[in-house]
């Protein structure tokens, strides 16, 4: 599998909201499949932003590794893991690498 179909794999989401204090909230997103992929935060769209930044990070270094990430179902086709990497301000280099595993 290249970058770009092991970004394009759908992840189990866990979602939590936690009082941290009387009617003080946090929300935790985690993508447990993914060893070290969560994220906390107290606006729900900016922690998942965080958590699919991390969940990229997180795959483009254990290939970088040469390490595979788990695959725990099949790449979803309809997904844009370029576009994906460039919406959340990703590094040119994660953009570099996703643009040379086209087919």
């Amino acid at each position: 599998m290249d970058l770009r179909e092991l970004l394009s794999i759908p992840y189990l989401l866990e979602a939590e909201a936690v009082e941290t204090e009387p009617g003080k909230w946090l929300v935790r997103l985690a993508y447990p499949e993914l060893p070290g992929c969560t994220a906390e935060g107290l606006v729900v769209e900016d922690t998942l932003k965080e958590l699919e930044r991390r969940r990229i990070e997180i795959i483009v270094n254990l290939v970088e590794a040469g390490r595979a990430p788990p695959v725990p179902r099949k790449p979803l086709a309809a997904s844009d893991p370029l576009w994906t990497a460039q919406d959340l301000g990703l590094s040119s280099r994660v953009a570099a690498l996703l643009g040379r595993s086209t087919k």
